[in-house]
């Protein structure tokens, strides 16, 4: 294993509890058991799995089910819709190539959604969205449907909506807009600016901030996390991708949540524990457990 594929060490123990609000176990190496293991031995007691397809949302509610410290989210995401309506036929997701199925193929896996978002230990409908960055102009169409029917399906079963928004700000806020948010909106990975962050502040979104927090280039982040209400602000690994300095580019998990809390702590010249504390309380509420 070479040094850029070995798992950062333990970080110090965070001294109050805190919950990840977006990981991703089953694209983690190791067990479920292993991840939270590790995570809680560093005050890391709770996480949030997140589905971006029909099988990782199955998974997800499965684990949920299974562990009293995990929950589960569930959602077609944002670039999953376009591939299961037009096809993808370089493979590029998990499934591999697939043909497009049309309209009547997202209906069905709309509808899995949506038996699953009843269950009790599933706690959020989400990553739903919009991303411009990976998906072109010809799957649009395909994505705005998908996010405007997982709001509906959040609304319906009274959950949590998690959202996935790159490079897609101001569509985003006005799907929301235009369809009503649910009660308990969590933008994921929040990757908006300042100004951004007010309107979703006086909206009562919550910003959950991930390990690119911590990036040098990423200034206009801890901008927008210094002007967010504390009690709006959620932690996320999104593991195993965007693992916090000074690991970037080594592979993420729950447990490396405490090097994000410190340098949160820093931007908002507060002490981590009151930080930890908040992000307990919010995430609690936030996804109603």
């Amino acid at each position: 294993m070479s040094a850029k594929d070995a798992p950062p060490p333990l970080p110090e123990p965070l001294l109050v509890e805190v919950a990840d609000s977006h990981t991703h176990m089953d694209l983690q190496s190791g067990t479920v058991e292993e991840a939270l293991t590790k995570a809680a031995a560093v005050g890391v007691t709770t996480v949030v799995q997140v589905g971006c397809d029909v099988k990782g949302s199955q998974w997800a509610a499965e684990t949920a089910a299974a562990h009293e410290n995990v929950h589960a989210a569930v959602a077609l995401h944002p670039n999953e819709a376009p591939r299961i309506v037009l096809g993808d036929p370089d493979g590029w997701s998990r499934q591999g190539a697939r043909q497009g199925g049309g309209d009547s193929a997202l209906d069905d896996a709309l509808a899995e959604i949506d038996r699953l978002a009843a269950l009790p230990h599933v706690r959020g409908v989400g990553e739903t969205g919009l991303d411009f960055f990976r998906t072109g102009p010809e799957g649009i169409a395909a994505q705005e449907r998908s996010f405007r029917a997982h709001i509906e399906i959040a609304k319906r079963h009274g959950k949590a909506l998690v959202i996935h928004d790159r490079e897609a700000h101001a569509d985003v806020l006005r799907v929301l807009d235009e369809e009503g948010a649910p009660e308990r909106t969590v933008f994921h990975c929040y990757s908006g600016d300042a100004a951004m962050a007010e309107i979703c502040a006086a909206k009562g979104y919550y910003m959950s901030f991930a390990g690119n927090v911590t990036f040098k280039n990423a200034q206009y982040l801890r901008d927008a996390l210094a002007v967010a209400p504390l009690e709006l602000v959620l932690v996320e690994t999104d593991a195993p991708f965007l693992t916090p300095a000074p690991f970037r580019g080594r592979p993420n998990a729950p447990y490396l949540i405490p090097v994000t809390v410190r340098a949160m702590a820093e931007v908002r010249g507060m002490g981590e524990n009151e930080l930890a504390g908040a992000i307990a309380v919010n995430t609690a509420r936030a996804f109603d457990y």
